[in-house]
């Protein structure tokens, strides 16, 4: 059982994971140094719990210990009792959804067991926005998607954001990185997945009409702005669209993947 410590000093060094959470220099600095990622609000550290990753500890004020009484009594990890004035003090905002937690990240699993099982898996390539990403994570969890493979350079699925965003979802869907980013469609396909990139290139189909009658799909997106790269547009199987109206050409990227991800899981219950 989690032991409850009560702190009042905004500089304990025991508090080191949580402090000035507003700086994604510094958070970037200390999650890589110390393979650890941040959970705000109940019902996302209760899902980082359930997915078992292992707590380094807990901070919370008085109040909002019962809410999540379970997981502390199956936890070994301290918890950091505060007034709520003193988390916000300590994280740099105001902690509003009722506890943050600190968790052990585990190592990216292998590229073939993400893929094992799926049909339907969303491809990221360079979101640099923690937002977007999240959003994208948590589309995909909504509508059914079995996995996420994220470029590279793509922003980190488990940066405290991304995580509050996705409400948890980041923990719901298998996920890893593409070590390859030249040949990474190429490989895809090569283990039986169409790959349908999102793009508004002259040969571009409606998303309807590209995931129709496929069986194992990988739904790929570009990074806000530029879109996908000349690349990854050329090496995917198929090019695709979402049509809209006159005189609006694209979507926010997040908007976009929820949209695909709406299409291309409707395909999927209709071949089930």
């Amino acid at each position: 059982m989690a032991e409850l410590i009560e702190v009042d000093d905004p500089t304990d060094p025991r508090l080191a994971d949580y402090r000035d959470l507003r700086d994604v220099t510094l958070r970037r600095h200390l999650e890589a140094e110390h393979g650890l990622f941040l959970a705000e609000g109940e019902k996302v550290v209760r899902r980082a719990a359930e997915a078992g990753f292992a707590a380094r500890s807990f901070l919370m004020a008085p109040r909002w210990l019962e809410g999540l009484d379970d997981v502390l009594a199956a936890s070994p990890a301290p918890c950091f009792v505060v007034s709520e004035a003193l988390a916000e003090q300590v994280s740099g905002f105001h902690v509003h959804r009722g506890a943050l937690a600190s968790f052990e990240r585990r190592p990216l699993p292998a590229l073939d067991d993400v893929l094992a099982g799926a049909r339907s898996v969303l491809v990221l390539e360079d979101l640099v926005d923690h937002t977007n990403v999240g959003a994208a994570f948590r589309s995909g969890a909504a509508l059914g998607f079995d996995a996420v493979l994220l470029s590279p350079r793509c922003a980190d699925p488990l940066y405290r954001r991304a995580v509050k965003v996705a409400m948890g979802a980041v923990f719901a869907l298998p996920w890893t990185r593409l070590d390859d980013w030249h040949d990474a469609l190429p490989a895809l396909s090569a283990r039986g997945f169409t790959t349908v990139a999102l793009t508004l290139a002259g040969d571009a189909v409606p998303v309807e009409q590209a995931v129709a009658g496929l069986d194992r799909v990988a739904l790929v997106l570009g990074s806000e702005g530029p879109g996908l790269s000349a690349r990854w547009q050329e090496t995917a199987d198929r090019r695709a669209v979402i049509p809209m109206a006159a005189g609006i050409d694209s979507l926010n990227v997040a908007a976009a993947a929820a949209v695909a991800c709406y299409v291309t899981a409707r395909r999927a219950a209709a071949g089930s």
